[in-house]
Protein backbone atom coordinates (compact mmCIF):
# COMPACT_ATOMS: atom_id res chain seq x y z
CA UNK A 1 0.00 0.00 0.00
CA UNK A 2 1.46 3.65 -0.81
CA UNK A 3 1.96 6.02 2.06
CA UNK A 4 -0.48 8.13 0.93
CA UNK A 5 -3.21 5.57 0.04
CA UNK A 6 -2.21 3.96 4.09
CA UNK A 7 -2.51 7.93 5.97
CA UNK A 8 -5.95 8.19 4.12
CA UNK A 9 -7.38 5.02 5.94
CA UNK A 10 -5.16 5.77 9.20
CA UNK A 11 -6.99 9.30 8.91
CA UNK A 12 -10.51 7.72 8.64
CA UNK A 13 -10.24 5.02 11.65
CA UNK A 14 -9.23 8.09 13.89
CA UNK A 15 -11.78 10.58 12.61
CA UNK A 16 -14.10 8.39 13.40
CA UNK A 17 -16.39 9.60 16.98
CA UNK A 18 -18.76 6.30 17.47
CA UNK A 19 -16.81 2.28 18.41
CA UNK A 20 -18.16 -0.33 22.31
CA UNK A 21 -16.86 -1.89 25.52
CA UNK A 22 -13.48 -1.19 26.10
CA UNK A 23 -13.03 -1.79 23.00
CA UNK A 24 -11.94 2.37 22.82
CA UNK A 25 -12.35 5.79 22.61
CA UNK A 26 -10.46 9.04 23.53
CA UNK A 27 -9.38 12.09 21.68
CA UNK A 28 -7.56 10.36 19.43
CA UNK A 29 -9.82 6.87 18.95
CA UNK A 30 -12.71 6.63 17.74
CA UNK A 31 -15.64 5.82 20.08
CA UNK A 32 -17.03 3.33 17.98
CA UNK A 33 -14.12 1.18 18.95
CA UNK A 34 -15.55 1.14 22.39
CA UNK A 35 -17.92 -1.28 21.35
CA UNK A 36 -16.38 -4.40 22.74
CA UNK A 37 -15.35 -3.44 26.49
CA UNK A 38 -15.96 -1.00 29.41
CA UNK A 39 -17.55 1.91 28.18
CA UNK A 40 -17.11 3.73 31.75
CA UNK A 41 -14.06 6.25 30.77
CA UNK A 42 -14.45 9.17 29.64
CA UNK A 43 -12.59 11.13 27.03
CA UNK A 44 -11.16 14.92 27.80
CA UNK A 45 -13.18 15.63 24.74
CA UNK A 46 -16.18 14.23 25.73
CA UNK A 47 -16.18 16.51 29.80
CA UNK A 48 -15.02 19.22 28.09
CA UNK A 49 -18.27 19.49 25.63
CA UNK A 50 -20.12 18.81 28.39
CA UNK A 51 -18.65 20.94 30.52
CA UNK A 52 -19.40 23.67 28.19
CA UNK A 53 -22.92 22.35 27.26
CA UNK A 54 -23.47 23.18 30.74
CA UNK A 55 -22.07 26.85 30.62
CA UNK A 56 -23.72 27.60 27.77
CA UNK A 57 -27.36 26.37 29.65
CA UNK A 58 -26.51 28.16 32.55
CA UNK A 59 -25.42 31.34 30.36
CA UNK A 60 -28.71 31.31 28.21
CA UNK A 61 -31.23 31.19 31.76
CA UNK A 62 -29.09 33.99 33.44
CA UNK A 63 -29.77 36.84 30.68
CA UNK A 64 -33.50 35.74 31.01
CA UNK A 65 -33.98 33.88 27.87
CA UNK A 66 -37.86 32.09 27.26
CA UNK A 67 -36.83 29.24 29.66
CA UNK A 68 -33.74 26.44 29.53
CA UNK A 69 -32.70 25.61 25.89
CA UNK A 70 -34.48 22.91 24.21
CA UNK A 71 -31.62 20.02 22.82
CA UNK A 72 -32.49 18.81 19.73
CA UNK A 73 -34.22 15.20 19.53
CA UNK A 74 -31.38 12.71 18.29
CA UNK A 75 -32.38 11.33 14.95
CA UNK A 76 -33.46 8.00 14.80
CA UNK A 77 -32.87 6.87 11.94
CA UNK A 78 -29.56 7.57 9.99
CA UNK A 79 -28.70 10.82 8.04
CA UNK A 80 -28.04 8.76 4.81
CA UNK A 81 -30.79 6.18 5.06
CA UNK A 82 -29.47 3.65 2.80
CA UNK A 83 -26.23 4.19 3.63
CA UNK A 84 -24.94 0.34 5.02
CA UNK A 85 -22.34 2.17 7.22
CA UNK A 86 -24.95 3.84 9.13
CA UNK A 87 -27.30 1.36 9.34
CA UNK A 88 -24.29 -0.56 10.56
CA UNK A 89 -23.42 1.51 13.72
CA UNK A 90 -27.47 2.11 14.69
CA UNK A 91 -27.94 -1.69 14.72
CA UNK A 92 -24.83 -2.25 16.71
CA UNK A 93 -26.15 0.41 19.25
CA UNK A 94 -29.07 -0.87 19.91
CA UNK A 95 -27.53 -4.50 20.29
CA UNK A 96 -28.96 -5.98 16.85
CA UNK A 97 -25.79 -7.57 16.21
CA UNK A 98 -27.12 -9.64 13.43
CA UNK A 99 -28.21 -6.46 11.30
CA UNK A 100 -25.29 -4.83 12.30
CA UNK A 101 -23.18 -7.54 11.00
CA UNK A 102 -25.53 -7.55 7.33
CA UNK A 103 -25.07 -3.83 7.10
CA UNK A 104 -21.29 -3.32 7.76
CA UNK A 105 -20.69 -7.20 5.30
CA UNK A 106 -22.49 -4.83 2.52
CA UNK A 107 -20.16 -1.54 3.29
CA UNK A 108 -16.89 -3.93 3.13
CA UNK A 109 -18.25 -5.08 -0.15
CA UNK A 110 -19.45 -1.36 -1.88
CA UNK A 111 -15.72 -0.20 -0.43
CA UNK A 112 -13.27 -2.47 0.35
CA UNK A 113 -10.81 0.14 1.74
CA UNK A 114 -13.36 1.69 4.35
CA UNK A 115 -11.49 0.92 7.36
CA UNK A 116 -14.43 1.89 9.95
CA UNK A 117 -16.35 -0.97 7.73
CA UNK A 118 -14.11 -3.53 8.52
CA UNK A 119 -13.83 -2.58 12.26
CA UNK A 120 -17.64 -2.68 12.79
CA UNK A 121 -17.68 -6.10 11.01
CA UNK A 122 -15.03 -6.99 13.31
CA UNK A 123 -16.81 -6.03 16.63
CA UNK A 124 -20.33 -7.48 15.35
CA UNK A 125 -18.62 -10.87 15.10
CA UNK A 126 -16.92 -10.66 18.16
CA UNK A 127 -20.54 -10.07 19.56
CA UNK A 128 -21.89 -13.01 17.64
CA UNK A 129 -19.23 -15.11 18.74
CA UNK A 130 -18.24 -15.87 15.17
CA UNK A 131 -14.20 -15.02 16.23
CA UNK A 132 -12.86 -17.23 13.18
CA UNK A 133 -14.61 -14.29 10.85
CA UNK A 134 -13.92 -11.53 13.74
CA UNK A 135 -10.02 -12.39 13.29
CA UNK A 136 -10.02 -12.35 9.33
CA UNK A 137 -11.69 -8.68 9.95
CA UNK A 138 -8.43 -7.81 12.13
CA UNK A 139 -6.47 -9.33 10.07
CA UNK A 140 -7.20 -6.67 7.29
CA UNK A 141 -7.26 -3.88 9.78
CA UNK A 142 -3.82 -4.24 10.42
CA UNK A 143 -2.93 -5.16 6.43
CA UNK A 144 -4.68 -1.58 5.88
CA UNK A 145 -3.82 0.71 8.77
CA UNK A 146 -1.31 -1.48 10.89
CA UNK A 147 -1.47 -2.22 14.70
CA UNK A 148 -2.39 0.68 16.23
CA UNK A 149 -3.18 0.80 19.89
CA UNK A 150 -7.26 1.18 18.75
CA UNK A 151 -7.54 -1.76 16.89
CA UNK A 152 -5.17 -3.85 19.40
CA UNK A 153 -7.30 -2.71 21.81
CA UNK A 154 -10.35 -4.05 20.56
CA UNK A 155 -8.47 -7.20 19.48
CA UNK A 156 -7.45 -7.83 22.80
CA UNK A 157 -11.01 -7.64 24.04
CA UNK A 158 -12.05 -9.94 21.11
CA UNK A 159 -9.52 -12.98 22.72
CA UNK A 160 -10.98 -11.74 26.56
CA UNK A 161 -14.59 -12.82 25.29
CA UNK A 162 -13.35 -15.73 24.19
CA UNK A 163 -11.28 -16.49 27.59
CA UNK A 164 -8.08 -17.00 26.09
CA UNK A 165 -6.51 -14.46 28.46
CA UNK A 166 -2.89 -15.18 27.56
CA UNK A 167 -3.47 -13.81 23.54
CA UNK A 168 -5.53 -11.12 25.26
CA UNK A 169 -2.63 -10.34 28.04
CA UNK A 170 -0.38 -9.99 24.88
CA UNK A 171 -2.20 -8.11 22.46
CA UNK A 172 -3.23 -5.59 25.00
CA UNK A 173 0.24 -5.12 26.09
CA UNK A 174 1.35 -4.11 22.99
CA UNK A 175 -1.84 -1.52 22.83
CA UNK A 176 -0.62 -0.04 26.37
CA UNK A 177 3.20 0.31 25.12
CA UNK A 178 2.18 2.16 22.00
CA UNK A 179 -0.45 4.83 24.30
CA UNK A 180 0.19 3.85 27.69
CA UNK A 181 -2.23 6.68 29.33
CA UNK A 182 -5.08 5.56 27.07
CA UNK A 183 -7.74 4.67 29.45
CA UNK A 184 -9.83 2.19 27.49
CA UNK A 185 -6.52 0.22 27.52
CA UNK A 186 -6.17 0.81 31.24
CA UNK A 187 -10.18 -0.28 31.67
CA UNK A 188 -9.56 -3.48 29.71
CA UNK A 189 -6.31 -4.48 31.19
CA UNK A 190 -8.41 -4.22 34.55
CA UNK A 191 -11.48 -6.77 32.68
CA UNK A 192 -8.45 -8.34 32.18
CA UNK A 193 -7.21 -8.79 35.28
CA UNK A 194 -10.95 -9.43 36.66
CA UNK A 195 -11.15 -12.34 34.38
CA UNK A 196 -8.28 -14.11 35.25
CA UNK A 197 -8.92 -13.84 39.34
CA UNK A 198 -12.43 -15.41 38.55
CA UNK A 199 -11.41 -17.32 35.40
CA UNK A 200 -14.51 -16.48 33.37
CA UNK A 201 -14.79 -14.97 29.33
CA UNK A 202 -15.71 -11.68 29.48
CA UNK A 203 -19.10 -11.30 28.92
Amino acid sequence: MSVGVKRSVAVAVTSLLWLTGCETTSVKQPEFLNWNGDTRAKSESDAAAEATGAVAAASAVAVGDQGPPTEPDPPLTPSFPNDDLNLGRMNFRQGNYGLAERYFRRAVESGPREAEAWLGLAASYDRLRRFDLADRAYRQLYAMVGRTPEILNNHGYSYMLRGDFRRARRILAEARAKDPNNPYIANNMALLAEGVRTRRAVR
